[in-house]
């Protein structure tokens, strides 16, 4: 029976047996964590062969990847990530561990320097950018740190409301960007529908030097290597429409290889990548080569990306399969949530009644559940409705996973029941 139509006898009698439920496992003293989307250990060791020695140091142009030099990357491995990214390679920069790192100093190069001419957004009075929400919490750090206001844009089931984004682009010039992670988003696990892709290629805006940046974050993270969501260029969405200045396409190894020993890159117009070199040859004079040639050696190219992917995908699909089997077999007979089935990416989005998603991660935390903060997916970290949960299957065993969603679900339950 849903909750819906259960009288108040009917509610407190379920009350008191859930809360006994949840005491038993408040005793156990747990420490279970799906507050990040980690690589587990068992996804992390299937790259160790990467650290043997390389011997031979040297690129395929001759370079010795112990020494200076090469700014953009050596050329196997802009190559390796011109064909995940669909990028000529010599569009391509190599950059550290982190694509977050090359995000932020993308905007950071815009804040100091603009571009084209274009007066650097640190000096104008107001610079917004659109937030497909739920979205990437770190993004909106980012914003925060610049001062950048956020505007909220629904996520619908093929994209952001386009609609949406394109009556405010075109009618205001202080918006000067929009985040997206355009497939298997984090954390609904929406990829992009071509219309969306195109229409954003297209995209009419007032100001001039306005810029996309797509994290394309989860290219290759899917779930079922026989099921996959296809996703459009959207550098050529936008170089069909006179806009290839408009995007800058991130992308990184971080839970593919190593979080913290990955390598990363941006792909751009050429003109948005001359921008690039000319102030990162004031930051640095190289990335760190002899990563780079590690994980050209180690992958060869998209193909070995996609088989090693496929071996990721055997150990987080039965995780995926059993979060979303106990949402079902829990959640769903009493009528209290809606929750993402993605194909790829890191996470499941989960959607409670309006004002049930703080406590829900409160009661999960007195009971040892780490979950990311309600709210985190969206803006200034202010979910409206106070009902969007973000989990993360990857990190925990199995079996530690199965012990924090019975939590979750208790806890979500019990929410329900105290918010009527």
């Amino acid at each position: 029976m849903k909750l819906a139509q259960m009288g108040s006898g009917e509610l407190s009698a379920l009350y008191e047996e859930l809360k006994q439920a949840y005491a038993q496992y408040q005793e156990r003293s747990l420490k279970l964590n799906m507050s990040r989307g980690k690589p587990g250990a068992d996804q992390l060791a299937l790259a160790m062969p990467m650290l043997e020695p390389l011997g031979d140091y040297r690129a395929e142009d001759g370079t010795d990847t112990l020494n200076y030099g090469l700014l953009e990357g050596i050329p196997e491995a802009r190559r390796l990530f011109g064909e995940i990214m669909e990028m000529p390679p010599a569009q391509v920069i190599i950059g550290g561990n982190s694509s977050l790192s090359l995000m932020y100093d993308a905007i950071s190069r815009m804040f100091c320097f603009g571009f084209g001419g274009h007066a650097p957004w640190g000096r104008l009075d107001k610079v917004k950018f659109l937030c497909p929400a739920p979205g990437y919490d770190r993004h909106f750090t980012i914003c925060e740190v610049f001062g950048i206001e956020m505007i909220p844009i629904d996520m619908l089931a093929g994209g952001p409301d386009m609609d949406k984004i394109e009556q405010l682009a075109a009618s205001d010039a202080s918006i000067k960007g929009i985040w997206c992670v355009p497939k298997y988003s984090n954390p609904d696990g929406i990829t992009y529908s071509g219309e969306t892709v195109r229409r954003l290629g297209a995209l009419k805006t007032a100001a001039a030097d306005f810029r996309i940046f797509w994290d394309n974050a989860y290219t290759v993270h899917h779930l079922d290597m026989s099921d996959i969501d296809e996703l459009e260029n959207i550098y050529t969405a936008c170089e069909n429409a006179g806009n290839e200045d408009k995007v800058y396409m991130f992308s990184s190894f971080s839970k593919i290889s190593f979080p913290h020993g990955a390598i990363s890159a941006l792909a751009a117009s050429p003109a948005n990548i001359a921008h690039t070199k000319k102030y990162l040859n004031a930051q640095t004079i190289s990335y760190d080569k002899i990563n780079q040639l590690r994980h050209a050696r180690f992958f060869k190219d998209k193909a070995g990306v996609l088989a090693h992917m496929a071996k990721h995908a055997q150990i987080l699909a039965p995780k995926f399969s059993m979060v979303l089997d106990t949402l079902e077999k829990e959640l769903t007979p009493l009528g209290i949530g809606q929750w993402t089935r993605p194909k790829g990416g890191y996470f499941v989005s989960v959607f409670l009644p309006s004002g049930c998603a703080k406590r829900t991660v409160e009661l999960c935390k007195e009971a040892g559940v780490e979950l990311t903060g309600a709210g985190a997916p969206y803006p200034y970290g202010k979910d409206p409705q106070d009902s969007n949960i973000r989990i993360a299957p990857s990190f925990p065993p199995v079996a530690e996973l199965q012990q924090a969603m019975e939590i979750f679900c208790l806890a979500a339950k019990m929410a329900a029941i105290e918010a009527k």
